[in-house]
């Protein structure tokens, strides 16, 4: 069987996929980020010093390892070009180990316009966008009208290309100076040396035993099919999208594991089911630090939906499960649960495709008792409280998937692996790190 896994978020993102990436990198020897572009915000800490990755998977913060950027993620090359540069000044070598297909769509400077716009035009009903030009690089994609990476290998046929594009701009006056162009080249040409043929370089390194984590942004709650619906993001943030986004067929793919806080954080518009208001949101806001690393936007907080997670399950056929900032949890005398939506007087038994229903439904709760300890830090499961062992075991029962490592802290050795989990013991069977 294949050992190469997907790791996705199984909640409106934010839930910790950059420490996790980094921790699970240890048992994989690539990882392939498949969807996206520069607004995922994933902080990883690693020896008391702190990374910000919006592009450049996380995996690359480990020496030995190759990351990889698929033709699912839509780049903007100066986003690319700052990152690369800061790690170098960080000590961190990308030379021969990170890579961006060919097939990448590019974000041209029309895009970031065209959306900020296009949000503006909305008032309330707006999305909540990072206004980074994502969304419209992507449906340039999809009307076969956009750029992508292998466009850089010829000065000549981009300079013709990005003309043309730029010519036919969307967001008001076209866009045509070639002082412009000149300076967008300039720094295009720093990206051309790392393109190449990510499908074929993954297949071949996979028939050669190598064994690849593929990493998502966002969640599955904002992908653009499956997600709370437009309030989403306008790529394939499931795991199916590692597929279509690397260039990997699904029979390859041995695994998907989910990654979800032990709580419930939005960013932007859209239904929140268990969302909290007033203080009992701003302590959870606090204690978790629940501000986005791209925008410093304040993130909305709620309870832990197993409603929603038990979708996101269904939806990634999950393996396995990865619960993140576990300690922010452990001063409360009381932690509700959302067990079960209700609408019109009626159980739902299935996630709802509206977004009307989703921001109407009322939510049943179970509270459960807080365990007031501190779980910061702690490396075995043994070594909590009892009662954050039974809201483990409650949530994993109710959402009907093993936990597989819970993380107590944000440093990269604050997690503590599930013992007997089926996942870890065939990806990670005698690997230190799983002991």
């Amino acid at each position: 069987m294949e050992k190469n896994t997907v790791l996705v978020g199984v909640q409106w993102g934010d839930e910790g996929k950059g420490k996790v990436v980094d921790v699970l990198a240890g048992h994989f020897d690539i990882v392939a980020r498949y969807q996206g572009g520069a607004n995922a915000g994933h902080t990883i800490i690693v020896d008391g010093k702190k990374f910000i990755l919006q592009l450049v998977p996380s995996g690359i913060l480990r020496s030995s390892k190759v990351a990889v950027i698929g033709a699912g993620v839509v780049l903007d090359p100066q986003a690319f070009v700052t990152e690369v540069d800061t790690l170098a000044a960080a000590g961190v070598k990308v030379e021969n180990r990170l890579f961006v297909s060919d097939r990448s769509h590019l974000i041209l400077p029309y895009h970031r316009e065209s959306e900020k716009a296009a949000e503006a035009a909305r008032g309330d009903a707006r999305i909540g966008t990072t206004s980074k030009g994502i969304g419209p690089s992507y449906e340039d994609k999809v009307a076969r009208r956009g750029l992508r990476c292998c466009d850089l290998r010829s000065p000549e046929t981009f300079r013709r290309k990005c003309l043309g594009a730029m010519g036919n701009a969307r967001c008001g006056e076209p866009v045509d100076d070639p002082d412009f162009l000149e300076g967008y080249l300039a720094v295009a040409r720093r990206v051309s040396p790392y393109v190449i043929d990510v499908s074929n370089f993954l297949n071949a390194a996979m028939d050669c035993g190598k064994k690849v984590l593929f990493e998502g942004a966002q969640g599955t709650l904002l992908d653009v099919d499956h997600g709370t619906y437009p309030f989403v993001t306008s790529s394939s943030a499931a795991a199916g999208g590692a597929c279509t986004g690397t260039g990997v067929g699904p029979t390859r793919i041995g695994a998907v594991v989910g990654v979800s806080k032990a709580y419930t954080t939005r960013v932007g518009s859209g239904p929140f089911p268990t969302e909290v208001e007033g203080p009992g949101a701003d302590r959870l806001r606090e204690r978790g630090a629940e501000y986005g690393a791209v925008t410093g936007r304040p993130r909305r907080c709620g309870w832990f939906d197993v409603p929603a997670v038990r979708y996101s399950a269904r939806i990634n056929h999950l393996s396995a499960l990865v619960i993140t900032k576990l300690d922010i949890l452990d001063p409360l005398p009381e932690i509700p649960v959302g067990i079960e939506y209700r609408f019109e007087g009626k159980t739902l038994d299935t996630f709802p495709a509206e977004a009307e229903i989703l921001s109407r439904l009322e939510v049943k709760y179970r509270i459960l008792p807080g365990w007031q300890q501190s779980t910061f830090g702690l490396r075995r499961f043994s070594e909590l409280p009892q009662n954050a062992r039974e809201y483990l075991r409650f949530i994993s029962d109710l959402v009907g998937v093993e936990i597989a490592m819970v993380s107590t802290g944000p440093g990269r050795e604050q997690v503590l692996w599930m013992e007997g989990c089926r996942w870890l013991s065939e990806i990670a069977a005698g690997d230190p790190c799983s002991s």
